[in-house]
């Protein structure tokens, strides 16, 4: 995908509005062209494929006119066009129709999705909420969970220093996480033992979040019966549990192998494997998907609108989903090439975030 300079992107949204008709209709043929066999095309299919008659000689003036906006741009000596990343960028948010799911699509995304519901474990209802999304989609899929959804079964206080205590966590599922707290000082045994105490009988079945909200009212409650030292150790337990917030996360990619199936040259192969190289490097994905976490609804970053992916020019189109109260707790969604069919899998992936979101309960 080409890249232009700023200019070229900041100059044209005034000349994107007045493109007529025939403009309008000769961009789309090139990008549902480019869409569907990842090909430059010429004047000459154009003038074949478009409603009105045109000559070739008039369709490529056009060409010229789109080329100056900065939504197509010729690849190599090639005699045809293709879209630029502005140019998709223009037809997502202008010119295409988002499908909306057919019945009969939606029914089987949901039945697809159906014995996701059945999962042992909000991973394992994920993991197959994703491998089902990538199949739809022909895309790699990806969320980003908090790891906190897992339900805990035990917590113990174990002193390290005068003033630093480990929590650990036990989950039901078996997993075991270990956070270093700073304890005040003065602090007894006894009152990591009374706080241990106090948290088991209040924690269990519940995950990390249910259980800090749980908590903070109890402790509200229980002021008179704990003495001022176990209070503080529980406080300081129920704030680790709620800080580090970019390391409780978790990503999870399903479905590389589809980016392989539709590969035009040696430069796609190229450009997967750097996909692949970003998909390694979770941090800058954890810190894209986050960007998503406050948007109503499905995000979608082309080309280098997204810094993570410039390099293998591809886009991401993601869309949080919510715990039992309503809360963003994540966000899942694909990640191709730009050639992604975006009309199909905008909407699927709304979809999907819906009914993960109705499995957790939101």
């Amino acid at each position: 995908m080409a890249h232009h300079d700023p200019i070229h992107l900041i100059a044209p949204r005034a000349g994107l509005a007045q493109l007529n008709e025939r403009s309008r209709d000769i961009f789309r043929q090139i990008v549902e062209s480019y869409l569907a066999t990842g090909e430059p095309v010429g004047s000459r299919n154009i003038s074949r494929l478009i409603a009105m008659p045109l000559s070739p000689a008039s369709v490529r003036n056009v060409m010229a006119d789109l080329e100056q906006l900065g939504l197509i741009y010729a690849p190599h000596t090639s005699a045809g066009r293709l879209p630029t990343e502005l140019g998709l960028r223009f037809f997502v948010d202008a010119l295409m129709q988002v499908g909306d799911l057919t019945e009969t699509e939606r029914a089987a995304i949901q039945s697809q999705l159906a014995t996701v519901g059945q999962a042992q474990s909000v991973e394992a209802a994920l993991d197959q909420a994703l491998m089902r999304l990538s199949g739809l989609t022909r895309a790699a899929a990806v969320v980003l969970t908090p790891k906190s959804n897992a339900r805990l079964k035990h917590i113990e206080f174990v002193r390290l220093e005068p003033e630093k205590a480990l929590v650990i966590l036990v989950g039901e599922d078996g997993q075991v996480e270990n956070r270093v707290l700073t304890l005040p000082p003065g602090v007894p045994s006894s009152a990591l033992t009374e706080a241990g105490n106090f948290l088991n009988a209040r924690i269990r079945g519940r995950t990390l979040a249910e259980a800090r909200l749980e908590l903070e009212t109890a402790l509200g409650e229980a002021r008179a019966e704990l003495d001022q030292l176990t209070q503080k150790v529980i406080s300081a337990g129920i704030a680790s549990w709620s800080g580090g917030e970019n390391e409780d996360r978790q990503l999870i990619v399903r479905g590389h192998a589809n980016l392989l199936e539709d590969l035009h040259a040696l430069e796609d192969l190229e450009r997967v494997r750097l996909l692949f190289d970003d998909l390694e490097t979770k941090r800058g994905v954890i810190d894209l998907l986050g960007r998503a976490e406050t948007a109503e609804g499905v995000r979608i970053f082309i080309g280098s609108e997204n810094k993570l992916f410039s390099l293998s020019g591809s886009s991401t189109i993601i869309s949080p989903y919510r715990d039992a109260g309503g809360h963003i707790v994540g966000v899942l969604g694909v990640i191709g090439p730009t050639r992604l069919n975006y009309a199909r899998v905008i909407p699927t992936v709304d979809y999907a975030a819906r009914i993960v979101s109705r499995l957790l309960g939101g």
